[in-house]
């Protein structure tokens, strides 16, 4: 699946029942990441809500469930070069809604093994848009503790994904598990 918008992690064990209960809110495929799981759904902030609701009625295949990450745009790269600058094109619209808050970059890698770093692609990020919100008047912070937003990026080969995340969301969907 190379459209995908949402990245799912199983806990041990939890593979089958997870597929099964996620099979109703769209296609689900395997990948060759240890239990990791990749979804296409129409609206992909909204299935959060709907796992919890579905997750009362089916609490063991919920159960399966560690992590879910949905994504608000993805992107194709090859190299860690055209990661970064395709990276800073897709976060650049969420520079106005950073300014003035605290927050970090939290990226999930998957390959790329010694082609690329997930610290120092968290960190290139950080500090792109720490310069962004600057360079509009109005700095951001970094914070690991408490921050007011938190960027995610997932990787699955030469394919990412990105989303951000209100401190309220953070709370509210646990399935999020950024920190």
């Amino acid at each position: 699946m190379n459209d995908w918008n949402v990245v799912v992690t199983v806990y041990d064990g939890g593979y089958h029942p997870a597929r099964r209960f996620l099979r109703r809110f769209g296609p689900v495929e395997q990948t060759e990441y240890f239990n990791i799981l990749l979804m296409r759904v129409p609206h992909p902030r909204q299935l959060l809500e709907l796992l919890l609701e579905e997750g009362e009625r089916d609490p063991h295949g919920f159960a399966a469930l560690a992590r879910v990450m949905p994504i608000d745009a993805a992107f194709s790269f090859m190299s860690a070069a055209e990661f970064e600058e395709t990276a800073k094109e897709v976060v650049a619209p969420w520079v106005p809604r950073l300014c003035g808050k605290r927050f970090h970059v939290r990226m999930h890698r998957r390959g790329f093994k010694g082609r690329m770093s997930s610290l120092d692609e968290e960190r290139f990020l950080d500090t792109w848009l720490l310069e962004a919100t600057e360079a509009a008047g109005d700095p951001a912070r970094m914070a690991f503790e408490d921050p007011d937003l938190i960027i995610a990026v997932e990787t699955m080969g030469p394919r990412a994904g990105v989303s951000i995340w209100s401190d309220e969301e953070l709370k509210r969907f646990k399935l999020l598990h950024l920190d």
